[in-house]
Parts: C-alpha cells; structure tokens; sequence
C-alpha cells in the first residue's frame, strides 16, 4: 500500500466516523422521522455527496448505528470475562446505562431500535440480539449453579432486555438518565432473589463489579 493511498483510506475512514457521529446527534435530538439527512450533513460537516459515498440512505445510517450498539458480546469491559454468568449480564447493563449518559451513538441506537421496534411491520433482529447474548451469559450461569435450576432462561433474557429498555425509558423521561445507574441497580436487587440461590447470592453486585468501574474510570482518564 502507497502512502498516498493510506492517506486517501485514512480520510474516508474520518469521513465516515464523521457521518455517523452527526446521525447519531441528529437521531438522538430528533429521533428517525424528523431526521432528514439534511440535518445529518449539517451535523456531521460533509457534503450530501460525501455522505451517498458510504451510507446510500438514512435507513442505512439507522441500521449502522442500531447494528453497532447491539454488539454486546464485542464490547470492551464484557470481554474481560473469560468465564460469562451473571455478574456480565449486570455489567453489561450498567455499561449500556453509562453509555446512554455519555455517548450520542448510544443514545440513538437505542431510540431507533425502541421506535423502529413499534412501527406497524417491527424488525424483531436486533431485539433478539440482545437477547440472545444474555441468554448465552445466563445458560453458563445455570450450568455453574449460579441460577436457580427452575429459571427459564429464554423467559428471563426476554425480561431482562425489557426491564432494561423500559427502566431507561423512564429515566430519561424523569431524570434526563441522571439516575440511572441508581435505578439499573434496583433493578437487578430486586431481580436477583428470584433466580439466583441463596448461597450463591453474595456473589452478585446489582451495582456493578469494581472492574467494570475501574474500566470506565480508566477509559475516561485516557479521553
């Protein structure tokens, strides 16, 4: 590869993380309906032109940005488990809760997935995604012992990402998500009694293990 060409592939990419960062602002202040990719070219500071070259549509965008927040299994802090159970699940949540405070990519994945999930035709894919990657924790969890035997596991993960759309709904409603991480963890203390046995209970932090908040903590002193 020639440095020019490295150049060339060096801005495109910019160019590209540029789009998706102005969609994700406009999608978050707007939601997709309002949205036109007017806004999103005024947002992202590129031309129409530019924006045609990589993402054909404002679906495509949506699609982009929902496909990118639903990638639980790919994300940094729940990799650091060699051995997924139930504490991942409660981290994965917090770290989904301190994403939706922080990052507008976050904020607008999530508000698509939640209103492109209520039209009248849903695409239930990227629900079942999330899903199935708690599921996945959870099975592991049962087979250690960590779950109680009774528990449906499917049931649960449906829950689980349910529980958690609607508590940040709420939130955000209420608080503007300032208390959010308060109420992720209400929802997993009161949860917790029902699946997981009791000499298994003191194992599980509903706040989040230190080394999810030692991750973050660490990734913010970097930024």
């Amino acid at each position: 590869m020639t440095g020019a060409t490295r150049v060339r592939q060096e801005r495109a990419e910019a160019t590209r993380e540029a789009i998706l960062d102005g969609a994700a602002i406009a999608f978050d202040a707007m939601g997709f309906g309002s949205t036109s990719l007017t806004d999103i070219a005024k947002h992202s500071g590129v031309t129409k032109g530019a924006m045609y070259f990589h993402f054909q549509s404002k679906e495509a965008l949506a699609k982009e940005l929902m496909t990118m927040t639903t990638q639980f299994e790919a994300t940094p802090y729940v990799a650091r488990y060699d051995v997924p159970g139930v504490q991942t699940a409660i981290d994965l949540t917090h770290e989904m809760a301190y994403g939706l405070r922080t990052s507008a990519r976050v904020r607008a994945g999530v508000r698509l997935v939640i209103e492109l999930g209520s039209f009248t035709e849903p695409d239930p894919t990227l629900y079942n995604r999330w899903v199935e990657s708690v599921r996945d924790m959870l099975a592991q969890a049962q087979g250690r012992g960590d779950l109680k035997p009774e528990v449906a596991i499917g049931d649960l993960a449906v829950y689980v990402v349910g529980a958690f759309a609607g508590v940040q709904i709420a939130s955000q409603v209420r608080t503007s998500r300032n208390d959010l991480k308060e109420r992720i963890t209400d929802m997993w203390t009161w949860l917790l009694p029902g699946i997981v046995p009791p000499r298994r209970a003191s194992r599980f932090l509903p706040a989040g293990s230190p080394g999810l908040w030692e991750a973050i903590d660490a990734l913010e002193s970097s930024g």
